[in-house]
């Protein structure tokens, strides 16, 4: 049985999946686990180097960061996935121990904060302050309590995602499953504080384009669910 499946969405990202899957055969070689690789058509290297470092490869033509982790979930074969980009952003080798703290304190969901610890280098001033924006916004409208509501590296339970409404296929797909995981009465989920580093290649997110339409998508969600009521 695979034991963790780690999915990646990946466009163009050349200059760093090779190192990025590297990585993380040595820090997961005391598990069963699979490197999914979900890739929005790349027109570089991307596919090729993937597979030459041993990760499984899905392609996906429909665009979307959202609808890249639903195809990425929907072919993990992993009891528990991990999630994070393809740059060498996110610190791989905090996983061993998150996996221990989410068995041994029967947690069901942990989201990274990158924002508690970060180093303001890495991070340029007009993205902490969207950051921060969205974050207090999704608090506010669904009264959670996180740091960091857009991170892109989370680890939880396969099954779990029976039992979320996941509706965006775009960049509010990272705010609204931790909204779906921290209000729902039988998931217990938590923030975890990790490092963060400087991105390897090409920016792809549109600052104020994605950040004006992940603020909508969490009036939209906070004004379906109230209706729903």
């Amino acid at each position: 049985m695979t034991e963790l499946s780690v999915v990646i969405p990946t466009l163009n990202e050349e200059l760093s999946i090779g190192e990025v899957i590297d990585s993380l055969h040595k820090v997961l070689k005391n598990f069963e686990y699979e490197i999914l690789i979900v890739d929005g058509l790349s027109t570089d290297k991307t596919v090729k180097i993937s597979k030459s470092k041993g990760a499984k490869v899905v392609m996906e033509k429909r665009k979307g960061y959202g609808r890249a982790y639903k195809t990425g979930f929907k072919t993990a074969k992993g009891e528990l996935i991990a999630t994070m980009d393809g740059d060498l952003t996110y610190p791989d080798e905090v996983i061993p121990d998150l996996i221990k703290r989410l068995r041994k304190e029967k947690l069901d969901f942990i989201t990274c904060d990158r924002l508690s610890q970060l180093d303001k280098s890495v991070m340029s001033k007009k993205h902490r302050l969207g950051n921060w924006i969205l974050t207090k916004t999704g608090n506010v409208l669904f009264r959670i309590k996180l740091a960091d509501n857009q991170s892109g590296m989370w680890i939880f339970r396969r099954a779990i995602l029976k039992k979320l409404n996941l509706t965006s296929d775009g960049m509010g797909f990272s705010e609204e499953i931790k909204i779906e995981t921290f209000r729902h009465k039988d998931i217990k989920a938590i923030e975890v504080a990790v490092p963060y580093r400087m991105r390897v290649g090409e920016v792809k997110l549109d600052t104020w384009g994605d950040g004006w339409n992940n603020l909508k998508f969490l009036f939209r969600k906070r004004f379906r669910s109230e209706k729903a009521q």
